[in-house]
């Protein structure tokens, strides 16, 4: 079971490193044909404002923690919901920071798996709602040292030659046990609030940005997270009002908006000081949460005691028992993705993208 998300430096020197991978992935931010030739040099230029933020955190990205835990609880709980498919082993495999997807898939050869005695692995995304820049550019990755590490070979051999047989999560942003993760998270939040006061807290959704190149492009991201919004409010039974803003934008291109902090600043300006953050694209917590939302935008609000935001799904049981229920299913499921998948979008240029996602739809999954 491989875990998949863009990852995050576990340390201050690892900044640097993790930020040139960031910025020289067209997947996820686009910069032309100048790509290799910016990329780095932003990349520099940002890495020492980037170490004092992480610095302020606690010296590094909590997100390879939480993702090993989760991982590694969903096995165990995996083991026992579905022992015709057991003992499952968990992998994590990160974008741009360590575990690097290379370095995961080396391991996986070395644990036994591919390389002549074939083997099943899922490759299951962090990411709930699904982008082209996040879990697309995350299985390009995988597809890459696939083709790299085990041979050109094509996917209905895999069962003859010895690799790995390979299945994906791609999506899952309305899964019922996700759902009820953020709603459970959100109703204890709003207890902190006064009686007369909770049913009149605005509730801010905030989600990563993208950049509207992409948007424009036509990827699904932003309807899916939309998607899981409505979700969670029907949980909720639509009890307080609500926005979804987006966070996270680099550089001077067009980002998909309302921004966070702008949202923020005009409810308050508008008399809205009661205000819950929710971040809503991310399973755990990482600079996004714990610096930018704590910090740049609750810390300067001028109103810390009552803009606060909800806690990260993290180790939070009912989330992992969702990982597991989906991983059940899907392995029942006998698919190697979901029809989505196999769409690209509609102004996509990219023969990587229409190779990888090939590969994976092709895929003969047998159902456990």
């Amino acid at each position: 079971m491989v875990f998949l998300n863009m990852g995050g430096p576990s340390n201050v020197d690892e900044v640097g490193d993790f930020l040139s991978r960031l910025f020289a992935d067209g997947d996820l931010i686009p910069l032309g044909r100048l790509q290799s030739y910016l990329g780095p040099l932003i990349a520099a230029r940002r890495t020492p404002k980037i170490q004092k933020q992480y610095a302020e955190i606690g010296g590094g990205s909590p997100i390879r923690k939480w993702s090993e835990h989760q991982c590694a609880e969903m096995c165990k709980i995996l083991d026992e919901i579905s022992p015709q498919t057991a003992p499952h082993k968990p992998y994590v495999a990160f974008r741009y920071a360590n575990p690097l997807t290379e370095d995961m898939y080396k391991r996986l050869l070395a644990d036994g798996f591919g390389g002549g005695n074939g083997g099943r692995a899922v490759a299951f995304t962090q990411y709930p709602q699904y982008s082209c820049s996040t879990t697309g550019s995350s299985l390009n990755e995988l597809w890459k040292w696939r083709q790299r590490l085990e041979g050109k070979t094509g996917p209905m051999e895999a069962s003859e030659d010895g690799t790995i047989k390979w299945s994906v999560i791609d999506r899952w942003p309305v899964h019922s046990g996700l759902v009820e993760a953020f709603a459970r998270n959100i109703e204890e939040k709003l207890l902190e609030y006064p009686k007369e006061r909770r049913n009149s807290v605005v509730l801010l959704f905030s989600a990563h940005s993208l950049p509207m190149s992409v948007v424009n492009r036509g990827d699904p991201y932003p309807a899916e997270v939309g998607a899981t919004v409505h979700a969670v409010m029907e949980r909720l039974k639509f009890s307080n009002p609500y926005r979804l803003c987006w966070q996270s934008q680099v550089g001077p291109q067009p980002w998909l908006g309302p921004q966070t902090q702008m949202s923020v600043d005009e409810y308050v300006a508008k008399g809205h000081k009661d205000l819950l953050l929710i971040p809503i694209a991310f399973t755990s917590d990482h600079i996004e949460t714990l610096f930018e939302l704590d910090e740049e935008v609750i810390g300067t609000s001028g109103h810390a005691d009552t803009i606060k935001r909800v806690e990260s799904l993290n180790g939070n049981p009912i989330f992992i028992q969702a990982l597991a229920d989906l991983a059940k299913s899907h392995l029942e499921s006998g698919i190697a993705c979901s029809s989505q998948m196999g769409l690209r979008c509609p102004g996509c240029k990219s023969e990587r993208c229409a190779e990888s996602k090939k590969f994976f739809a092709a895929q003969v999954i047998t159902a456990a």
